[in-house]
Order: C-alpha cells, then sequence, then structure tokens
C-alpha cells in the first residue's frame, strides 16, 4: 500500500519478484513459549481501530497491534530488506499487462475457523481502489465519515496500488487463488498488497454478517465478492458503511466478531486510554511460534512518564520521543538497555492551500502569485537549523536538517535531489527577504495559526522558535495547538501543521498521497497537475529514471512552496536486561517487526 502513517520518512529499494513461504520466523516447537510469559510494552497512543487503512484508522499505534494480530504476504526486516510472509505467496506472473498472483496457504484461517481467501483480499481491493466510490468525498466537517444513504457508496480509503487495478480479479474456484491485472505498470507492486501490518484487511466474511445480515462464512463471502463484481450499489453502500466505521472501539467490544484475527496473538482486554492486552490464540493455525504469550500495551503519552514506568518495572520495552532529559533518565536506570540512532520518521512543515486562510489564493481574490509569495515568505522564516542545533543535537550530535521531502541524509539520490530542488533558498532564515516578499504581496496578511500537539514538548519548543522567527518578518502567529492534533487533519481550522511522517515502506511511490491531488495524506489540499504528472511517470519508472523524477518531483514542491522538511527522528528504544531479542527498523512497525523473537527470560 502506499500509504504513510502519522508518526512517517521514505526510503528507495527495488521491488523483490517474489515472495514466497518459507521457514517461518520465530520458528520452533510450542515448548519455546514460556507458559506465564507476560512482557509490558509502553506506548504514546492508543489502540482505536481493527481497519488501519481508513484516514481514521491511518496510525502507527493501530498497525503496531495489527501487526501481531495478524499475518501477511510479506514484511521488512531490520535491514530493510523484503520478507516472506505466512499466508501464502505473491508472485508477478506477467509483465504486459502487469499480472500479480496471490496465492493463500492451507493453514491461512480466520481465528474462527473460516479460510482467509481471495474474498478477503478482493473487499480490501474495492475498498482502496476507489472504482466504486460513487463520490469523492463524504465527511463531517470534523472529519469523521458521515454514513453512506442508500445506493452511496464511499470507502474511507485511498491507495495508488490498489487504484491501478480497474477489473475484477481472476480467482479459483476454492478462493486459493487471486489474480489481479494491472492498467499500467506499477514499480511497487511487491509491496503494494497485502504487506506489512496491512496483510488482507478485514475479513470478509464479518464484514457481510454486520453489513448484509449474512450468517454463514461461505455466504457471507460470495455475497461480498458478487456484490464487488456486479458493483451492486445497494450492497456496497451497506459494506462501505461497516468498513469504514464498524470495527472501531476505544475499549474491549462486546462483540467478539470485532475481534476475528488471522494471526498469533488475539486481544483479551482493553482498558479505554490504560492498557492493551493480547495472548498467544491457542486456535492460529499459522506458522508462527511467538516466545512470549501475553504482551500488555501501556499507553501514557508523556514520554518520562514512561521512562518512570520502566524504573519501576511496570513497563519492560519502550520507544518513547527522545528527549535529551528522556535520554538521560533512561541511561541512569540500572539494568536497562538503552539504544540510539536514527528513526524513518521525519518532522516537517505542512502549510493549507485550500482554507482562504493566508496561504490560499482566494485570500487574494484567486492570485495564486501573492499566495504563493506569502508561503514562500513564512517559509523563509523557519529557523530550521536552530531547532536541530537546540532540540535535536543534544540527542544526536551528528544531527543534521533534512533536505530531501522524500530521501533520508545519505541515501542514495538525497545529494542529487537536495542539489537540484532549489531548497538551499531555504538554508538559512531569511527575515528581510521574507519582509520583501510580505510588501510586494500588500495589504494585510491574515493570522498565520500553526497547529501541533502541545502536550509534545519536543513540538512546543519548535513552535517557539518558529513562531519568534515568523513574527519578526511581521507575521501575526496564533497557537492553535491541540492534544488531539492527528483528528484535526485536513479539516481547515489551521494554516501550518507540524507533525512527523513515518513510512509503511520502501517503495519509490510511498510518497505519491502526501502530494497528490485530493490523495488520502494531501491534508493540505495541495493540487499541481504537473506534480500529479510526475506522480504518475513515477508509478511505472524504471529504477534508473528514479533519481531524476524524485528530483523533478522535489523542485516543483520547492518552487510550489508546498512547506518544508525540517530534521529525521532520532530513535529512542529502551528495554529492560530480562527481555531478550529486541530489534528496530524504521519502517512501521518498527520495533515490533520481530515480535516472535522477543523474550522474557524473568
Amino acid at each position: 500500500m502506499n500509504k504513510r502513517f502519522l508518526a512517517a520518512g521514505a526510503s528507495v529499494a527495488a521491488a523483490a519478484m517474489v515472495l514466497s513461504a518459507c521457514t517461518p520466523p520465530g520458528g520452533g516447537n510450542d515448548d519455546q513459549n514460556s507458559e506465564n510469559s507476560i512482557l509490558n510494552v509502553g506506548w504514546n497512543q492508543a489502540f482505536s481501530t481493527m481497519n488501519n487503512m481508513t484516514s481514521y484508522g491511518n496510525a502507527t499505534a493501530n498497525a503496531n497491534l495489527l501487526y501481531m494480530m495478524n499475518d501477511n504476504f510479506g514484511y521488512y526486516d531490520d535491514k530493510l530488506e523484503e520478507q516472506p510472509g505466512d499466508l501464502g505467496k505473491m508472485e508477478k506472473v506477467s509483465d504486459d499487462p502487469l499480472k500479480v498472483k496471490y496465492t493463500f496457504n492451507d493453514t491461512a484461517k480466520w481465528s474462527d475457523g473460516t479460510p482467509v481467501d481471495a474474498a478477503d483480499l478482493a473487499l480490501t481491493w474495492a475498498a482502496n481502489s476507489s472504482n466504486f466510490n460513487t463520490v469523492e468525498e463524504n465527511n463531517n466537517d470534523d472529519g469523521t465519515v458521515k454514513e453512506n444513504s442508500d445506493g452511496t457508496v464511499y470507502f474511507d480509503a485511498s491507495s495508488i496500488a490498489y487504484q491501478l487495478i480497474k477489473d475484477y480479479p481472476e480467482i479459483s474456484q476454492d478462493g486459493k487463488e487471486a489474480t489481479f491485472t494491472f492498467s499500467k505498470p506499477f514499480a511497487d507492486w511487491a509491496v503494494g498488497m497485502g504487506f506489512g501490518a496491512d496483510g488482507v484487511g478485514l475479513p470478509a466474511h464479518i464484514v457481510a454478517k454486520k453489513a448484509l445480515g449474512i450468517d454463514d462464512p461461505a455466504e457471507g463471502k460470495k455475497a461480498i465478492l458478487d456484490a464487488i463484481k456486479n458493483n451492486d450499489k445497494s450492497a456496497l453502500s451497506k459494506i462501505s458503511n461497516t468498513w469504514n466505521s464498524g470495527f472501531n472501539f476505544a475499549s474491549m467490544p462486546q462483540d467478539e466478531d470485532l475481534l476475528v484475527h488471522n494471526g498469533p496473538y488475539k486481544m483479551t482486554d482493553f482498558k479505554e486510554g490504560q492498557y492493551l492486552t493480547l495472548e498467544l490464540d491457542p486456535n492460529y493455525t499459522g506458522p508462527k511460534k511467538p516466545k512470549v504469550k501475553t504482551v500488555t500495551i501501556r499507553y501514557n503519552g508523556d514520554p518520562m512518564a514512561m521512562v518512570q514506568a520502566v524504573e519501576n518495572g511496570e513497563v519492560d520495552l519502550t520507544q518513547p520521543q527522545s528527549t535529551a532529559d528522556v535520554l538521560e533518565a533512561a541511561k541512569a536506570i540500572d539494568g536497562v538497555k538503552v539504544e540510539t540512532g536514527d528513526d524513518a520518521t521525519y518532522e516537517h512543515v505542512d502549510l493549507t492551500f485550500d482554507n482562504n486562510g493566508p496561504f490560499d489564493p482566494k485570500s487574494y481574490g484567486g492570485d495564486e502569485e501573492k499566495a504563493k509569495k506569502v508561503r514562500q515568505a513564512m517559509l523563509k522564516t523557519v529557523p530550521r537549523q536552530s531547532i536541530v542545533d537546540k532540540i535535536i543535537k543534544p540527542l544526536n550530535p551528528e544531527a543534521v536538517v533534512r533536505d530531501s521531502f522524500n530521501q533520508v541524509p545519505g541515501s542514495p539520490m538525497y545529494d542529487q535531489i537536495v542539489k537540484g530542488s532549489g531548497i538551499d533558498q531555504y538554508e538559512e532564515v531569511d527575515i528581510e527577504g521574507a519582509k520583501k516578499l510580505l510588501e510586494e504581496v500588500g495589504g494585510d496578511i491574515k493570522p498565520v495559526r500553526i497547529m501541533y500537539d502541545n502536550t509534545n514538548a519536543r513540538r512546543q519548543q519548535e513552535f517557539q522558535l518558529i513562531k519568534e522567527s515568523a513574527e519578526q518578518a511581521g507575521f501575526k502567529i496564533e497557537d492553535v495547538g491541540d492534544v488531539n492534533w492527528s483528528t484535526r487533519l485536513g479539516d481547515g481550522s489551521y494554516d501550518l501543521a507540524l507533525f512527523g511522517w513515518q513510512s509503511t515502506n520502501t517503495g519509490i511511490t510511498n510518497s505519491d498521497s502526501n502530494y497528490r491531488t485530493n490523495s488520502q495524506n494531501n491534508y493540505g489540499g495541495y493540487s499541481n497537475s504537473n506534480t500529479d504528472k510526475i506522480l504518475d511517470q513515477l508509478l511505472v519508472a524504471p529504477e534508473a529514471d528514479g533519481a531524476k523524477l524524485s528530483t523533478d518531483l522535489e523542485k516543483q514542491l520547492v518552487d510550489d512552496a508546498f512547506g518544508l522538511p525540517i530534521f529525521q527522528f532520532p530513535g529512542l528504544t529502551i528495554y529492560r536486561d530480562s527481555v531478550s531479542g529486541v530489534s528496530n527498523t524504521t519502517v512501521a512497525p518498527t520495533v515490533f517487526w520481530n515480535y516472535w523473537d522477543w523474550e522474557k527470560t524473568n
């Protein structure tokens, strides 16, 4: 899937040709599992849904646990190398047209005994393809999804990989094979569907039960497939309602159908805002053999409180946001390992183009050039180097300002992109240049409302540094920080947002939905036909053209004053000596990627 999780950066790797089943990770005998082992993991955000493909569910906190509760067709290891998953194999069976076949293992079963098969993957394709939507959007003012009326279809999801598949898949009679035909070549087909935390998505038979009132799993799967094949708007309207919000919950649901999964762990307890417990499911038929019986996720957004929980023995493993105080406190705890390093998440500034605010052409009678000058002026005031020096270097002395939207410093394409994008114009703060641009625009400039997590110490410092600098150029800055910032993304209530992106894969098309017109992650309403054209070219680009096209993309973003990258997150993993098998990777699901290797010795 071409999607980033809120908290998301990207790197590029060539897609593998075939991912096939092999010896499972965490392989071994049941007696490897410690009979009563309990591992407590600290996290900063609570789980909210069994469907992380919606805009509401698009969060690392959901992806981490869904990855433990569900198998997949592939995942990344700690070297960002693609590894085969446990649901089956996927393989490219044709180049012209591009065809990809998914074959499900006989061991792939949902926790209620129903086979995982083509119906589940077909539902995920239908929901993410936008092929069946009858409206472009169906959201309330607060960003939540409205319930579709009869005949209206709107799936709250978007993915380039799925959108390139226009036709109903070829499905074998037993449902064990599904072949999808792409409408054009797609560079990232190997990580496009069924990869990582997404897996095959929701169980189609449960969606049919909730949406269509069909209790029999086989009949339910057939009803889902028939609705998709026949483009039955009445049925798809009900299916989309269930898919969009029917699997959201903030505490342990009474309806056990919502907890149906196909991986080794099942959810057994969930106290709102406090903790969530996973236990090994004895009915799991797949090949994974995790060593820990019970994993409890304990929630607290305060990183210092999380360190205190580690010291008190309440938490065994955590990845809190790194600050100098957090790092120092963690290192002072006896019997604890502290590992630091770059994270794939990167901090950035996003501007809003479509809310009648200071960066929107509508505020200047539709004058695009005036709006762009105001955006450029604002970006000239962002003190990126000062932010890195004061906030990040105490944690990572080698930290540098990140100058690419899509590549981490040191990656193969990074230098070429930075040299050709023109981002060097924002290398230093230019207050006088910003003033000159604002004078050219003339008149009163609307206040700039900055949104960020105002409970986050790092972001509080960032906001203050940006505010002080921008005000020197004459901007009026309003603090609209909010602990619930993520629910407001795209609602028009702010003009500049500070947050991070974390990649779900390393594909060359990973950033597509951030910049494409009307895409899921394009919260600022940015739209440029040339940008869309470059993104179209990237979808089908041979590897040799990747660097040039990536440079063209970033030059267009700089020319349009889209926003700015600031820094790579400093990563921090803290775990007790009693825990082994801990490893981190720089795409979601981060430290959870090899949960089957975790072991608690006492």
